[in-house]
């Protein structure tokens, strides 16, 4: 499948909820560090509930030990409420990189300018979404074309 990226994350309860949607569609999760919380936390436990062990996930211990293991080619889309172009405009490829920034910033305009970016609709009155919500959105959205 694709592999789902949560760039420094802040809050437990969205990284157990990705984790568990990684685990229902079969994806890697890749988080990079320095989280807003401990590995760990029982909040996180909890929202990834008895799914744990099933989860495939890679620890990266900053931004740039991510960019390093990115094998040569990666088709990496940055995702932001601020992007001009919108998921469904993209024919998504199984080990295609999906990358999400920290809940309360969003990614960095150096990271939205190294790769494509990417936003969900949100036609009412909402500035973004949730981060476990629009990980969702996207990966079943990837799962769809890939799979179907």
């Amino acid at each position: 499948m694709v592999r789902i990226v949560l760039v420094e994350p802040e809050i437990p309860q969205n990284t157990g909820n990705v984790a568990r949607t990684a685990v229902a569609l079969g994806a890697e999760l890749h988080l990079v560090r320095p989280f807003g919380f401990r590995w760990g936390d029982p909040r996180m436990r909890r929202a990834g509930l008895d799914y744990w062990r099933h989860l495939r996930y890679v620890l990266h211990d900053s931004w740039a030990a991510f960019l390093e293991s990115l094998p040569e080619g990666a088709r990496v889309f940055a995702f932001s409420a601020r992007a001009q172009r919108t998921l469904y405009a993209v024919r998504f490829q199984k080990g295609d990189w999906l990358l999400f920034g920290p809940e309360t910033r969003g990614l960095s305009s150096e990271v939205l300018a190294r790769f494509p970016s990417l936003k969900i609709p949100t036609p009412g009155p909402v500035r973004s979404l949730n981060l476990a919500v629009a990980v969702g959105v996207a990966e079943y959205e990837a799962y769809r074309q890939v799979a179907g």
